[in-house]
């Protein structure tokens, strides 16, 4: 059975990005960028919002507020486009150009369902807000990973990871920090039905 990670980059305020800033928010080190480098084989589950970016970056073009790709921005994208990609959308239209992407316009958690009970693999979300949200409340995710970068982009920030979630409880099961700043926290969730009634065992 294959095992589901949700997997964030974050802003300290939960934020997955910022108008004007780079990759990482410019903060990635040594010891983070040798950790990426060791993550298993997986194959990414994203939505039509983050194959459009993804896929855009992977041809060339430059986020805004950038003349150029750093070159671990560059090594990142070289990384999804080899990697085994699943789309799900019912707006884009086949082929997909982006390498190595397949297209699904089925329900999204009813096809996630089906891969874990059939595979054997890591599924491994990237970006897709929406997809995420609907994964965790179907109760697929066997892992939530967050690294938090340490910014806060209250004046610049977009796309809120959590607004719309329901109440979770999270296990940890690993913790990590890169570089003498950047945070890894991960954990087993647990969607609520209510919030707990008393202080845990």
């Amino acid at each position: 059975m294959s095992e589901l990670l949700v997997d964030f980059i974050t802003s300290l305020d939960g934020n997955a990005s910022g108008e004007g800033w780079p990759g990482f928010w410019g903060l990635e080190g040594p010891e983070y960028l040798a950790w990426l480098g060791e993550q298993p084989e997986v194959t990414y589950l994203m939505g039509a919002n983050t194959y459009r970016l993804m896929s855009g970056f992977a041809a060339g073009e430059v986020p805004n507020g950038q003349d150029k790709f750093r070159a671990e921005e560059e090594a990142s994208v070289d990384e999804l486009t080899q990697a085994s990609k699943v789309v799900f959308s019912s707006s884009l239209e086949e082929p997909l150009t982006w390498a190595n992407s397949t297209l699904v316009r089925d329900d999204a958690v009813e096809t996630v369902r089906a891969m874990k009970a059939s595979g054997s693999g890591l599924l491994s979300t990237i970006g897709s807000l929406s997809l995420c949200r609907s994964l965790l409340r179907a109760g697929l995710v066997d892992r939530f990973r967050v690294v938090m970068f340490p910014v806060i982009t209250g004046a610049t920030g977009a796309e809120r990871i959590y607004d719309g979630y329901p109440d979770v409880a999270l296990e940890m099961i690993e913790h990590r920090t890169f570089d003498g700043r950047i945070q890894l926290v991960e954990y087993k969730p647990r969607v609520l039905d209510h919030p707990p009634l008393g202080a845990p065992a």
